[in-house]
C-alpha cells in the first residue's frame, strides 16, 4: 500500500505542476492572496466563506480540470481517482505559501504560516 502512495505522490507531483500552472492567472492569484479560496485534502481547491459569483465559477473551472487531469493520470497509474486526488491534495497543501488558506486535517480552514502546514497523517 506504501507503494502504491509513493508512485502515486510522484506522478501527482508531474501532475499537479502542470495544473498548477494553468491556474496561476491573475483572478485565482488574487482570490488565493485574499483568502477566499484554499487547497483541500481531497485535492479539489476549496471556497472559503462568502464570494462572488465570479470567485466560485472559476473554483467549478479549476476543479472540472482537475478531475480531469486526475482521470487521465490514475488511468495510467493503477490507483482510483480517489486515491490519486487525495495524494495531489497532499501535495497541493504542502505547496501552498505562507498566508495562503488550505483546509487541516481537522476539516477547518487554516492560514500557512512559517512552517509546513498541518497534513493528513497518511501524507507522504
Amino acid at each position: 500500500m506504501t507503494r502504491i502512495f509513493t508512485s502515486l505522490a510522484a506522478i501527482a507531483l508531474i501532475g499537479t505542476a502542470t495544473a498548477a500552472l494553468a491556474q496561476r492567472s491573475p483572478a485565482y492569484q488574487a482570490a488565493r492572496a485574499a483568502g477566499e479560496v484554499g487547497e483541500q485534502p481531497d485535492g479539489y481547491l476549496g471556497v472559503v466563506g462568502s464570494v462572488s459569483a465570479e470567485v466560485r465559477a472559476m473554483v467549478n473551472s479549476i476543479n472540472i480540470q482537475r478531475k480531469a487531469a486526475y482521470t487521465q493520470q490514475s488511468a495510467s497509474s493503477g490507483a482510483t481517482v480517489e486515491q490519486f486526488a487525495f495524494t495531489s491534495g497532499c501535495n497541493l497543501i504542502g505547496q501552498t505559501a505562507p498566508g495562503e488558506k488550505y483546509k487541516g486535517p481537522d476539516g477547518q480552514w487554516k492560514t500557512r504560516g512559517a512552517t509546513a502546514p498541518e497534513r493528513d497523517s497518511r501524507c507522504i
